[in-house]
């Protein structure tokens, strides 16, 4: 499948020229049921991210994200001091978990780009993330982070625990909202989690999904973020992304480079986050 409305060009994205700092180390008061925290450990300091910005070799720009308080928010309108260091030499990509309509001007002016993760189920947001909110506050933070800032939704596939449950409302939700970009994630088990023995979603339910998004969403550029499982199923994924009509994949798999050269695509490679176009 390619769509129509874009040219036969696909961006790979090799991050290696983003920095990736946690604002709050690797603290995070939700403990996620996918996450725990763990991913916040292989990510700078705020210490270590503003030394190496000093250094010849610093990021061109900095994936700024960082553990959840128990409203869900990740605050880095606490955080402003770094966000103006790094922001002074490096292009910011935001990550933010719900915010105030009032909190959205403090963190967008600090923002190229704002990556704001959407949940489309009320049980899904209480039982992944401990959250009694619903696809409804969602969509109140995204409005709010849209009039200050560009934003590009990020939608994990299988959040809850592999399975797919509220990712068809909130597409049809953001194709109301006519966002610029959507980034889909893919659930991937993580040890020492609630959800570590729990498995990805089906790599055919997965394909069927794109396929439907794709459809909804003809004139918006579709994305493959880089959390999504390893090893074989991940191979499998990509190269069904990329027949699908994905317009970008973060850390390509093989698999995707030989499709889009199959396809005749032609591939823009990229060295920073996925979103910095």
């Amino acid at each position: 499948m390619r769509t129509a409305h874009f040219p036969p060009v696909i961006h790979f994205s090799y991050l290696g020229r983003t920095g990736v700092v946690s604002a709050t180390g690797p603290h995070c008061e939700l403990a996620c049921a996918h996450c725990g925290g763990h991913y916040l450990k292989a990510m700078l300091s705020p210490a270590e991210a503003l030394r190496r910005a000093r250094t010849p070799d610093a990021p061109a720009s900095w994936l700024v994200s960082g553990g959840c308080d128990r409203r869900g928010r990740v605050p880095l309108d606490e955080h402003g001091d770094l966000l103006q260091s790094l922001g002074s030499g490096a292009r910011l990509v935001l990550h933010v978990g719900l915010v105030q309509p009032e909190e959205a001007p403090l963190i967008a002016r600090h923002a190229a780009v704002v990556a704001f993760d959407m949940v489309g189920d009320r049980q899904t947001a209480r039982e992944v993330m401990g959250l009694d909110v619903g696809l409804e506050d969602y969509l109140a933070t995204y409005r709010a982070l849209a009039q200050e800032a560009r934003v590009v939704p990020h939608l994990c596939i299988g959040l809850h625990g592999g399975r797919l449950q509220g990712e068809w409302a909130a597409v049809e939700a953001l194709a109301a909202e006519a966002p610029e970009e959507l980034v889909f994630l893919v659930f991937s088990p993580t040890p020492g989690t609630a959800f570590a023995g729990c498995r990805p979603p089906p790599l055919e339910a997965v394909g069927d999904f794109l396929a439907w998004a794709r459809v909804q969403l003809p004139k918006v550029p579709l994305g493959l973020g880089c959390m999504r499982p390893r090893g074989s199923y991940r191979e499998g994924l990509d190269e069904l992304a990329v027949h699908l009509g994905v317009n970008g994949i973060a850390v390509p798999t093989p698999a995707a480079v030989r499709a889009a050269r199959e396809r005749g695509l032609t591939i823009r490679r990229e060295e920073e986050c996925c979103v910095l176009h």
